[in-house]
């Protein structure tokens, strides 16, 4: 588990690289076939991952790789749950809340994640039996695992608030999520609104800046698997509304149900 960790960083490290080399340059925008958009930044982060863990011999389902028949990766014992840039619509915005996600699941859980903000050069990383950490990369880097769980803080955070705190979509507040958030006025006297893109609001909740995060939006299973990992390891709850259970992982269909991180 930790040797798979420390792969799955140095590819959420040097995905963050290529995607950099695009934010800071005039990218084009293509768009996939549903619509959604897709930049080169894409495209090189998946091929940079891609190389990293190939060395693990294990595979890897990736929102650039998805089209992989549920009748042969259902037989997967290990396999990796990748998103090379969560975040596009962020990404062309340009507001860096954008993220690297790499998961690995087994048995239909996340038992190990990578989140990394690019733009700001945070990393979220968590795999059990090792703990849930962040780290704000700020001088070298340390070359083992050891080295870089030295560098970094143990999740969660303890973090003073007075207000309850929740945490919603940037780009895709639905009405469901309004009315959710009304109904907790009526539980706590002061709530703070805070928004932000991709998988960065569940980590803000793994590491105590935020009280809740309630999803009921569509989003898919690469989207959340890494910030789940972090979340469950850390103590925090990622529940499926509709089952009132752990959101699982490569199902039939790679749609998440709505859910809610507390």
């Amino acid at each position: 588990m930790k040797g798979w960790l420390q792969m799955a960083i140095r590819a959420s490290l040097k995905a963050g690289d290529e995607i950099l080399s695009v934010y800071d340059s005039d990218f084009a925008v293509e768009h996939k076939d549903d619509k959604s958009p897709l930049t080169l930044a894409d495209k090189k982060a998946h091929i940079a991952i891609s190389e990293i863990l190939k060395d693990s011999d294990l595979h890897v389902l990736s929102e650039e790789g998805k089209n992989i028949e549920y009748s042969e990766r259902s037989k997967w014992e290990y396999f990796w749950m990748v998103d090379p840039l969560d975040g596009t619509k962020e990404f062309i915005k340009r507001n860096g809340e954008f993220t690297v996600n790499i998961a690995l699941i087994t048995q239909q859980r996340a038992v190990l994640g990578v989140v990394y903000v690019p733009v700001t050069k945070v990393l979220y990383f968590a795999a059990e039996g090792v703990g849930s950490f962040k780290l704000e990369i700020n001088d070298a880097l340390a070359e083992d695992l050891e080295g870089i769980i030295n560098q970094s803080v143990k999740l969660p955070l303890v973090k003073e608030h007075d207000k309850f705190v929740v945490v919603a979509s940037r780009s895709h507040l639905s009405e469901e999520t309004e009315m959710f958030i009304d109904g907790l006025r009526t539980k706590h006297k002061d709530i703070e609104f805070r928004s932000s893109g991709s998988s960065i609001k569940l980590c803000l909740v793994a590491e105590g800046s935020a009280d809740v995060y309630p999803r009921f939006a569509p989003t898919m299973e690469w989207d959340t698997a890494a910030g789940q990992a972090i979340c469950e390891i850390a103590g925090v709850t990622v529940t499926d509304y509709s089952t009132n259970k752990r959101l699982l992982y490569n199902k039939e269909n790679l749609l998440n149900n709505w859910f809610i991180v507390s």
